[in-house]
């Protein structure tokens, strides 16, 4: 692929998690183009490895491998098998994440008559299932955390190493309708800052990445129409993102080259990087 700045990635070996997805397809693409090895994970085998090979096919190193960001054991065994593959991991992207409908409210606010008694199809703030909220925040943070503590700890001994997570809009404003999903990603915000804190002592750098809205695979009924014409959240999103569009993967590309190469962010740790289109500065006046 072709990619807006070029960076020194050859001795680097790179993790990127949910690695079958758009963006993080993208960013597993980018990162070869720099010439790390990259492993591309995903919990469904199929998809990693669709994407390994369409790097592959354009000149770069990467295998595919399954990997469950939820199983300490999966990680662990992922790790011992890109270390045969390709050496000791350098460079972490934590892209595994998503929401759950049983985590979303029906309707942007509580009204009076949600009040009377349940309605079919209606989830309001008290009908939330635990489990939903449950699934959601291990999706997000545990998903974070566990790979982190898994990848990172041979970076650790050799005393260098990057980790880059992926946050969310959501966790500098949250999104109506969104609770779980938001509380989620402020968390890997957190613990962003929090972890490189307590990794700054043993060379890793931590950083974050927040994208603003972008078409995917798991967003795109909400946001668009069959016809591709906008639904009336995508209307309203649209239009409190002063540049009024949407992002493309290509989009993120700039800020990860940036954070993964240790010459152009050596000194850059525990940031949030909004790539957004203006969303979060945007008052809605």
């Amino acid at each position: 692929m072709a990619v807006p700045m070029r960076v020194t990635l050859e001795n680097e070996v790179a993790v990127v998690t949910g690695a079958g997805g758009v963006l993080c397809s993208t960013m597993a693409a980018a990162l070869a183009e720099c010439g790390a090895k990259v492993a591309v994970t995903d919990l469904r085998i199929d998809g990693a490895e669709k994407v390994a090979a369409s790097i592959r096919a354009a000149g770069g190193k990467a295998e595919a491998f399954a990997c469950n960001v939820l199983d300490k054991a999966s990680l662990e065994q992922c790790n011992a098998e890109i270390e045969k593959a390709f050496g000791p991991v350098t460079l972490l992207v934590n892209g595994a994440g998503g929401n759950h409908p049983k985590g979303t409210t029906t309707r942007e606010y509580l009204l009076p008559e949600d009040l009377k008694g349940a309605v079919e199809g209606v989830t309001t703030f008290y009908d939330l299932d635990p489990k939903g909220i449950e699934f959601v925040f291990n999706l997000n943070f545990l998903g974070t955390l566990l790979p982190t503590q898994v990848f990172t700890k041979g970076m650790a001994k050799a005393g260098r190493g990057c980790v880059i997570n992926i946050s969310s809009m959501n966790a500098f404003t949250p999104l109506t309708k969104i609770p779980a999903y938001s509380g989620a990603k402020a968390a890997v915000s957190n613990f962003t800052q929090w972890l490189a804190v307590h990794f700054s002592k043993v060379g890793i750098r931590v950083n974050a990445i927040a994208p603003g809205f972008f078409l995917t695979d798991q967003n795109r009924a909400l946001l668009t129409k069959p016809d591709g014409a906008l639904t009336p959240r995508g209307n309203t999103i649209i239009a409190h993102t002063p540049m009024g569009k949407f992002g493309s993967a290509g989009d993120l590309v700039g800020a990860l080259l940036w954070l993964s190469s240790d010459q152009a962010a050596g000194f850059v740790t525990g940031t949030v990087i909004p790539v957004d289109g203006g969303f979060s500065a945007f008052s809605g006046v």
